[in-house]
């Protein structure tokens, strides 16, 4: 008896309830044409910073699912990097968060060309540069082997580990991910690309065709899909931010439908609700960056230095925390007595504002503009 979806007799021919999943696909359509009209009325340059926020979202964010945890910074300055966008001062990256951020902007920005072993292998081997996944050494770049053992996913302590799932074996990856690229690539679909974008989804996740790095991917992909079916790089909801936020029920979603029949209507349902949702969210993103335009319009006239320059765009993007006369030393690497100079001169002219006591401890924010 078949434990496993792809372990069925007819894999992988998935099937659905149209009736059931055409309400939710109506409704994410309609959003998605929705947002994507009121981003085109913004202009070139808030488009422009509304793609880059909403990027620098979906690489932190696929990344904490796996639970790795990316520096925004480095991140945000990968993808302007590579976008030729100027924001100021750019953060160094290190190269696993640029393999990244590589990965991402060729699924995304380069979604019409055609998916390949290759272009597969370079994705995985950007997300693991040095080779390894944490301490251990992993096969990059390429299908795993048989060698590796079966690739199951699993919880709990050693000796108790509960099994969640195991993927197809090592030698039936080159069938398996032949026909699922096949399929990917193939110019006529008979359902709409969104629903593609969840079975791709559903389909590479479970082959598990790479030793690691197989979620990241398989939203990489649907990514990619979801571009093709808005025919646009510019990207401005975050699937993988929506996933993430809903972690624990991507998760039993995954294994019940993993461990289920071919009929995948609770999959898509889940799928085209959570990217309502991711949508329905980019309406944070786009009041961020309006509220950052209104901000940077209303002290055009005002001389600043390049250290508060880069702090107000700190503390635009959100910056964690309290913003101290020390934090702001370290941040621009000048000494106490610079920082408390500009600090005090902003304070002087409106554009922050003292919070707290005072002393040591006084702390500063952004004033609100009109």
């Amino acid at each position: 008896m078949a434990k496993y979806i792809h372990q069925q007799q007819e894999w992988p021919n998935f099937h659905w309830d149209e009736s059931r999943i055409g309400p939710h696909l109506a409704s994410v359509r309609h959003r998605q044409g929705r947002l994507i009209g009121r981003m085109e009325a913004l202009g070139f340059d808030l488009q422009a910073e509304a793609v880059l926020s909403t990027l620098t979202q979906d690489v932190l964010k696929s990344s904490e699912i796996e639970g790795e945890i990316l520096d925004k910074d480095q991140v945000r300055s990968s993808i302007a990097r590579r976008l030729g966008m100027d924001i100021g001062a750019l953060a160094p990256a290190d190269r696993h968060v640029d393999g990244v951020v590589e990965m991402l902007l060729d699924a995304t920005q380069k979604y019409a060309m055609p998916l390949s072993d290759e272009r597969l292998f370079a994705w995985h081997a950007s997300l693991f540069p040095a080779g390894r996944s944490g301490m251990s050494k992993i096969i990059v770049g390429a299908w795993r082997e048989t060698s590796s053992g079966p690739m199951q996913v699993v919880s709990g302590p050693m000796g108790r580990e509960h099994v969640h799932y195991e993927a197809p074996p090592a030698e039936s990856l080159a069938r398996e991910m032949s026909a699922f690229i096949k399929w990917f690539d193939a110019n006529s679909s008979p359902f709409d690309p969104v629903l593609k974008a969840a079975i791709a989804h559903l389909w590479f996740v479970t082959i598990h065709p790479f030793d690691d790095g197989n979620g990241r991917i398989a939203r990489a992909i649907a990514d990619m899909t979801l571009a093709r079916s808005e025919n646009s790089p510019q990207r401005f909801y975050s699937m993988s931010a929506q996933i993430r936020a809903e972690r624990k029920e991507y998760y039993t979603i995954l294994e019940t439908t993993q461990k289920g029949s071919l009929e995948i209507s609770a999959w898509l349902d889940w799928f085209l609700v959570c990217l309502d949702r991711a949508i329905a969210g980019a309406e944070a993103t786009l009041a961020g960056v309006l509220q950052k335009a209104r901000f940077w319009e209303a002290i055009k006239d005002q001389p600043l230095n390049v250290r508060q320059r880069a702090v107000i765009t700190k503390l635009l993007d959100g910056f964690e925390g309290k913003l101290t006369s020390s934090k702001w030393a370290q941040l621009t690497k000048s000494s106490q007595d610079t920082a408390l100079r500009d600090i005090t001169d902003l304070v002087e002219r409106g554009v922050l504002g003292r919070d707290g006591a005072g002393g040591r401890s006084t702390s500063y924010s952004l004033k609100r503009v009109s």
